[in-house]
């Protein structure tokens, strides 16, 4: 074969890689290489795809003094020794038993093991690592040898782009992007959602496996092909890969039983032998299909995730807390909801709240129907939940993320708030979530005669036609206007509260409306939609709850 061969098992290989056909890559713009990749220009040669790895990792910006090949061949001796390398003990930020062997030889299985413990030796900040295994199994397929590969692997390891994530290397971001990965499921995968909170009993378990699912579990030619599309776009594409892994086991399980007592192993089990069921091309083909949201806005989610970790402590392993346990059945108490109700609405928020327990803020039982007390027991908490038992027995609510106080920014007007995260859902008669959309401000949805402070019912109502038609004028769907140098009236908010009214954008043309007596309420619905509406058009309160979000883990 090549020169690039001596780790492979040709007779594990699939025959479609070997392919000699004279080809060269001569690009260098971004737009071309990444319709290449994409495209699995260099998927079926196996000696191109060996040059286009090195060549984008060498192009990959580093710290200074970042270990190359040299510096292998110096201490991979005094670390090894002569011990056999398949019995190498490894160290504790990979995980012993997943290793992957790909399609490497005998001399290539036991060199996995020997880079890794040369890359501890060299990178001694990596405090949790589980995909490193995977990459350098990968890369030993496409290397001359040892040494190359442990160089290229420690330039995606010494990466210092800020704007270029490659490999989470500590316990807080590999932590922080499966919350990451929850939140986008949540938002992306609704129905594989609703089957893993059905299936499930820690959803959150299950979604912290989303990496194994891609490092450790995809076959050979899978992970190859995006691993060529991740040395171009970078992390993003992860999580796109991901989510589509997740919608076909979704396509392909739905309806059926569960074919271990877990979901987490047969996820695991449906990777292995996803050939199966789809190709890589069609993998790939519904993983770019996704819209997903800007890589700015991922890596702002990301952070906030990675803010909320640190401020409950959580920066190295951890037993995952479950999230039947974030609500705890002998501290909670509704008139509304039940304790399981309340947990499938904990399976709904964003992952970062998931280790919060809820607690009662406001009661039209106890604190009466009026909108200025609903106002001042809930301002100072963000986020607070919704929740509303109507005379028909119907009950509905919704999810606010941010602290209601910031109505008062518009002064006596009608002011909009809020960020993408807020949703609608309704518990009776059935369970169902409502996707967000985008609430206009008041002075972009009434006509010039009206009064700017009155905003009506009508002129609020939420449908297709007002979102907007250029992505750049949307907000982001996880933070608030401030983290964006957005003018004011392009800003599309989701809340809204004044004196006289509250009203709260929910998806999929959903609005729901709330008078200051809180005792009458009516939606708005998007006829545009197949979906059932919140509740009534027209309602009265029975109960009224509004619950905030305590930490448990600070006390």
């Amino acid at each position: 074969m090549d020169e690039y061969s001596c780790f492979v098992d040709w007779d594990k290989m699939d025959v479609t890689v070997q392919s000699q056909d004279a080809k060269d890559l001569t690009c260098t713009e971004f737009q071309e290489l990444k319709q290449l990749a994409r495209q699995g220009y260099w998927a079926k040669n196996h000696c191109l795809r060996a040059k286009v790895y090195h060549k984008l990792i060498s192009n990959i910006p580093c710290r200074t003094v970042t270990p190359d090949a040299n510096v292998y061949r110096d201490i991979v001796v005094k670390i090894v020794g002569k011990r056999n390398s398949n019995s190498l003990p490894l160290p504790e930020f990979v995980d012993d038993s997943l290793v992957p062997t790909y399609c490497l030889n005998a001399e290539g299985i036991g060199a996995v093991r020997k880079i890794i413990l040369c890359i501890a030796n060299q990178f001694p900040d990596i405090s949790f690592c589980p995909a490193l295994p995977s990459v350098i199994a990968l890369l030993l397929h496409y290397s001359k040898d040892e040494a190359e590969c442990f160089e290229q692997v420690c330039r995606i390891l010494a990466c210092n782009d800020p704007s270029k994530r490659l490999i989470d290397q500590t316990f807080l971001a590999f932590e922080s992007s499966c919350m990451t990965f929850g939140d986008l499921v949540n938002k992306y995968c609704q129905a594989a959602h609703k089957l893993m909170v059905a299936v499930s009993e820690d959803v959150l378990e299950v979604y912290s496996d989303w990496q194994r699912w891609l490092f450790g579990e995809l076959p050979m030619v899978y992970i190859a092909r995006v691993f060529d599309v991740f040395l171009v776009e970078g992390y993003k594409v992860l999580y796109r890969v991901a989510l589509a892994i997740l919608k076909f086991f979704h396509k392909v399980r739905a309806g059926q039983p569960m074919e271990s007592d877990s979901v987490q192993q047969d996820i695991r089990a449906f990777v292995r032998d996803i050939a199966k069921s789809v190709s890589p091309e069609r993998l790939l083909e519904k993983a770019f299909a996704i819209r997903l949201f800007s890589r700015k806005e991922i890596q702002l989610l990301q952070m906030a995730n990675e803010k909320a970790l640190q401020q409950k402590g959580i920066t190295v392993k951890q037993k995952r807390q479950n999230v039947h346990l974030a609500v705890h059945a002998e501290n909670f108490k509704s008139e509304i909801v039940s304790v399981k109700e309340m947990r499938d609405i904990w399976s709904w928020i964003p992952e970062r709240f998931a280790l919060c327990q809820p607690l009662l803020l406001f009661t039209t039982l106890e604190h009466g129907c009026s909108l200025s007390r609903f106002y001042s027991h809930s301002e100072g908490h963000e986020p607070t939940l919704l929740l509303i038992k109507t005379t028909a027995k119907e009950v509905c609510g919704a999810y606010l993320s941010t602290d209601w106080s910031e109505r008062r920014r518009g002064g006596n007007k009608l002011s909009f708030f809020g960020t993408g995260e807020c949703f609608v859902f309704r518990l009776q008669p059935e369970v169902e979530r409502y996707e967000w959309v985008i609430i206009k401000h008041p002075e972009l949805a009434t006509s010039g005669s009206e009064p700017e402070n009155h905003v009506s019912p009508a002129s609020s109502t939420l449908s297709s036609r007002s979102l907007p038609s250029d992505p750049s004028d949307r907000l982001s769907p996880f933070l608030s206007a401030r983290h964006f140098n957005l003018p004011s009236k392009t800003a599309s908010m989701f809340m809204a509260g004044s004196s006289e009214c509250i009203i709260i954008g929910g998806g999929d043309g959903q609005a729901l409306y709330l008078d200051a007596d809180l005792n009458h309420g009516r939606t708005s619905h998007c006829n545009t939609f197949n979906n059932q509406p919140l509740c009534s058009e027209s309602f009265q309160i029975s109960v009224l709850e509004v619950w905030g979000f305590r930490d448990t883990m600070n006390g």
